[in-house]
């Protein structure tokens, strides 16, 4: 499809008239269409379109219906039927009244050419900078940062349950491309136990059967994948995607013993980043966070916190489940700077903290990073039990160390990242000092010849690393961070309102982009909120809460 423009972009006389019959004191498109306008023009859709073929839909009216969808929460079916049928979608849409709308499967095309030219932001962006030409969004002020669990589209799969259904998508996807083919290499038996969707209510029930029944399904998908890789079959057979998935599980989750197809015990399975968890999202990732368990993903929503404007969100990143927090700080700041949104003060959990990530927000963005730091692992810091790297006295230009009895270091070496690629400092003390100290006790508990050794961060890391943890101490400090507690109410209007827990789609880009127009969604209702003057809303406390403030 060509990309087709509208002539004009305002809205008809017609409807205008209708909807504030209709609508006297307003609703969210109406307040959204007079106070920032059309929010989307067809031009800057024009690289997701050929410029030969038939004329497409206004992808300005279906970026803006898209995000009226994600705030009502609508399907694809029910927001079609709104833009036919609702006024103050006509008139948020800048429709005529007799406008038909279109089908819905027109929404799913227009995510699809989203995605396909790397644009699955540029609807949040575009809110933005809307936004922020009334004066509702500026930068450098006060962010902040967490983090939620998504969970897959596709349902949990214990392994046995993987085994099965992987085997079972590739025995469908073998039986509709090449039936001949698979009559020929597949018994009666593997149709019986694989006709069926696998389910652990169906499956045994004691550990024993259970591990038999793995073995078996093991066998099974070994014997088809030799057949789909012989010499004499056809080539294209191996291409097909579930067979290639069907490939990678089984060697994710089992081994040849003594020629014979074995369980993978939990130890020898890879790890949970590269480990496939659903034969229907090859992307999506199993994790675990405290009592939490989750296929799926992670989000993080970063939002505007100052008092006198509106709480926008102004950045949403998706990972997979596996990536952890403190991963994400810095594709945060780079991001907002690029968009030149970068806050002042950012909020954030001990999650997203980290003396690199301290260091670089103020070294790259001057950012200053406001989050709870980890206390030293080391046992001389706990409690005052002993001498902790903050007693020891760095040279940092001399490149020594001097401890609290006065002994300097004897060796200091640069070269000694850790398991995680962060670059330290090491250095040591000489047996000669540290033997006959008198405090030897409360510096190392080292036997034999072996003085005391310390590992840290290079300069900026440690300096920031040392202030943080001072100021987290002050109570000027806690009164900054009560800033951060608002985030978790996104969240929670992100999950509860707009039914962000469940991704709706397979696949990451797909589900980002979910994220994206829930985003806008959010921040369209907010805008909405602050011109028609609503309070925001103040923590409820329960009737116990209320009774112990009361006392």
């Amino acid at each position: 499809m060509s990309l087709r423009t509208r002539a004009s972009q305002g809205v008809p006389e017609e409807t205008a008239r209708v909807a504030r019959a209709a609508f006297p004191k307003g609703s969210m498109p109406i307040w959204i269409r007079e106070a920032l306008g059309p929010l989307f023009d067809d031009e800057s859709f024009t690289g997701l379109f050929p410029r030969r073929g038939r004329p497409a839909l206004s992808p300005a009216v279906l970026a803006l219906a898209c995000v009226f969808q994600f705030a009502a929460g609508l399907s694809d079916r029910e927001a079609a039927q709104a833009v036919r049928a609702r006024i103050d979608w006509k008139f948020g849409l800048g429709l005529e009244l007799t406008d038909p709308g279109f089908d819905h499967s027109v929404l799913s095309e227009f995510r699809n050419r989203l995605i396909a030219g790397g644009a699955e932001s540029q609807i949040l962006d575009t809110v933005l900078e809307a936004a922020a030409k009334v004066g509702l969004l500026r930068a450098r002020g006060r962010q902040r940062t967490d983090s939620t669990h998504i969970l897959s589209a596709a349902r949990d799969l214990n392994r046995l349950e993987l085994a099965g259904e992987t085997l079972r998508a590739a025995l469908n996807a073998l039986a509709a491309a090449a039936p001949d083919w698979l009559a020929q290499h597949a018994d009666d038996q593997v149709f019986e136990r694989y006709r069926r969707r696998i389910e652990d209510y169906w499956l045994p029930r004691t550990t024993k059967d259970r591990i038999a029944l793995g073995h078996q399904m093991g066998q099974d998908g070994m014997r088809l994948l030799e057949a789909v890789l012989a010499a004499d079959a056809e080539p294209w057979l191996r291409l097909l995607p579930a067979v290639e998935v069907l490939r990678r599980v089984w060697v994710q989750e089992f081994q040849v013993e003594e020629g014979e197809v074995r369980w993978r015990k939990p130890g020898n399975l890879p790890p949970g980043a590269r480990r496939l968890a659903t034969p229907y999202d090859v992307e999506a990732r199993s994790a675990s966070k405290r009592e939490t368990e989750w296929q799926g993903w992670k989000v993080h929503l970063t939002e505007t916190c100052d008092p006198d404007r509106p709480n926008l969100i102004t950045h949403v990143l998706t990972t997979d489940a596996t990536v952890p927090d403190v991963h994400a700080t810095a594709k945060v700041h780079q991001d907002l700077a690029a968009k030149e949104l970068l806050p002042g003060e950012h909020f954030v959990d001990s999650g997203y903290t980290g003396a690199q990530n301290l260091f670089a927000a103020k070294r790259d963005h001057e950012v200053d990073l406001v989050g709870p730091v980890q206390k030293t692992a080391a046992w001389q810091g706990k409690d005052g039990a002993g001498f902790a790297q903050e007693d020891f006295a760095i040279d940092w230009d001399n490149k020594q160390v001097t401890c609290p009895m006065g002994k300097s270091s004897r060796s200091w070496n640069e070269s000694s990242p850790t398991p995680t690629g962060v670059p330290t400092v090491r250095v040591w003390f000489s047996i000669t000092d540290c033997e006959p100290c008198p405090s030897r006790s409360q510096c190392t508990r080292g036997t034999g010849r072996i003085g005391r050794r310390m590992t840290f961060h290079h300069r900026g890391e440690f300096e920031a690393l040392r202030k943080a943890r001072a100021d987290q101490q002050t109570d000027e400090w806690r009164r900054r961070y009560h800033a951060r507690a608002g985030i978790e109410g996104t969240i929670a209007q992100a999950v509860h309102g707009r039914d962000m827990r469940r991704a709706r789609y397979h696949g990451l880009a797909k589900t980002h982009l979910q994220h994206q127009l829930t985003a806008a969604a959010i921040n369209l209702a907010r805008v909405d909120a602050w011109l028609a003057e609503i309070p925001r809303a103040k923590t409820r406390a329960s009737h116990l809460r209320r009774l112990e403030l009361a006392a």
